[in-house]
């Protein structure tokens, strides 16, 4: 591992984005929540932009650091704390439980956006800038595509879990196994080209915004 000065401060810049982006995606799930009746999230003090109330332990820091600085292989993922809701202080539980659900997924899209917004109209002033929008936009359109993959725990998990009515048994069973079954899956071509596919899908767009206003 050659840690010099640049490596340094390129890891430590996808570290802090990385970071910002999951905590946001945590809050959108919390914020959602507590607009539609269940106020668990808010006593738990999840209502909040404070990265300490969203991070994990291993999936916010220990998990990302490796990735960064001991894998470097261009792998780089993470999660935050699980918002925890009540299902039954919902006015359709089903339905306010998926809103909730997509929130998180949304709101990295949302970031997205907003980073190809806000740095395309930067550029002109900055043309050094575009590395740190280009990470933001990155980074947060892989935390939307693979969380809405339809494994359970994941995001995508919960909606196919409401889609097709599966058990809460069958649920947690899946989810016991989830992280394996992503790895072996992840191992598979065919699955990475999904994968990879659907990631440029989604940010060919964005990044064309950041290009039209960059004047590019």
């Amino acid at each position: 591992m050659d840690l010099d000065l640049s490596t340094l401060r390129t890891g430590l810049l996808y570290f802090i984005v990385l970071v910002c982006s999951l905590c946001i995606h945590e809050w959108a799930h919390a914020f959602v929540a507590d607009k539609l009746g269940d106020h668990t999230p808010r006593l738990q003090g999840r209502v909040t932009l404070n990265p300490l109330a969203h991070m994990d332990l291993f999936g916010t820091v220990i998990f990302p650091l490796v990735c960064i600085f001991v894998l470097s292989g261009g792998f780089l993922f993470g999660w935050g704390k699980p918002v925890l809701v009540n299902p039954s202080n919902f006015k359709n539980w089903r339905r306010d439980d998926t809103l909730v659900t997509l929130a998180g997924p949304m709101s990295n899209l949302g970031l997205a956006v907003l980073a190809a917004v806000i740095g395309g109209l930067l550029y002109k002033t900055d043309p050094r800038t575009t590395e740190l929008f280009m990470l933001i936009i990155g980074l947060n359109v892989t935390l939307a595509v693979f969380n809405l993959i339809p494994l359970p725990p994941l995001d995508g998990g919960q909606v196919l879990r409401h889609a097709i009515q599966m058990s809460d048994e069958t649920y947690l069973r899946i989810s016991q196994w989830s992280f394996f079954i992503l790895l072996l899956a992840l191992w598979l071509p065919p699955v990475r080209w999904v994968i990879v596919t659907t990631m440029g899908l989604v940010a060919s767009p964005i990044v064309m915004l950041y290009q039209l206003l960059a004047g590019g």
